[in-house]
């Protein structure tokens, strides 16, 4: 897989990763393991292009709270990206 040649103007301006989940944002839930928030973030920064948020949260499912990891894009297609190519998501 190849990185990201040109300069993204986000990266820059130091606005590419967003400090909240905005209702815009096509957004999934993760269950959290272990350090797994640092090495997603870093995958998106060098493979993705656009906005995006990741931080832990808290999921209600099935009347239960569930302690999750949070990950919205601005793009539907780097959703979809990220679904099919990051190789840190294990699949059951």
């Amino acid at each position: 897989m190849t990185k990201l040649k040109e300069p993204n103007y986000l990266n820059l301006l130091d606005m590419r990763k967003v400090s909240f989940l905005p209702d815009h944002f096509e957004q999934v839930h993760l269950p959290f393991r272990y350090n797994v928030a640092r090495s997603i973030e870093k995958w998106i920064t060098d493979n993705l292009k656009g906005r995006f948020y990741v931080d832990h949260g808290v999921h209600l499912k099935d009347n239960t709270i569930d302690n999750g990891l949070h990950i919205g894009f601005e793009d539907t297609k780097e959703m979809s990206y990220f679904m099919l190519a990051c190789p840190h998501l294990k699949y059951k």
